[in-house]
């Protein structure tokens, strides 16, 4: 990956594949509701699926959650990508945020704090991440 090191390394042409799928996501406005004050939401849609995205925090102390479905992990492993790798990834099971029905991976850098109903890695969110792929 083109992060900082101690980031997952993952094959540059599987890389190059997410890369060009994430640029194929098309965005839009997520439906309002009852959010913690300071969260951005959209949806993300590709190849008929799509995913729920919320954002918060400073540059320095940021934090993303995501569907967690193929791809939500595509668009946190590009977030990753990006930024680095997380200082806390964690994921919450179904049913505990109306917003996330069938749960959220959530991942923060700095110092953000995030569920531990699951402790999901890097190399996982590769494998969900796999499905997004046409």
């Amino acid at each position: 990956m083109s992060a900082p090191s101690g980031a997952v390394a993952i094959d540059p042409g599987l890389l190059a594949r997410f890369r060009e799928a994430g640029r194929q996501i098309a965005w839009r406005a997520a439906p309002r509701g009852r959010r913690p004050s300071g969260r951005t939401a959209r949806v993300a849609h590709l190849h008929d699926e799509e995913a729920r995205v919320e954002e918060w925090g400073t540059a320095k102390r940021r934090g993303m959650a995501v569907d967690s479905g193929p791809v939500g992990a595509l668009v946190l492993l590009l977030e990753v990508d990006r930024r680095g790798p997380p200082t806390q990834l964690g994921a919450e099971n179904a049913g505990r945020d109306r917003a996330f029905p069938s749960g959220a991976i959530v991942a923060g850098w700095g110092s953000v704090t995030v569920p531990t109903d699951s402790r999901p890695t890097v190399g996982d969110l590769v494998e969900l991440a796999r499905y997004a792929l046409a």
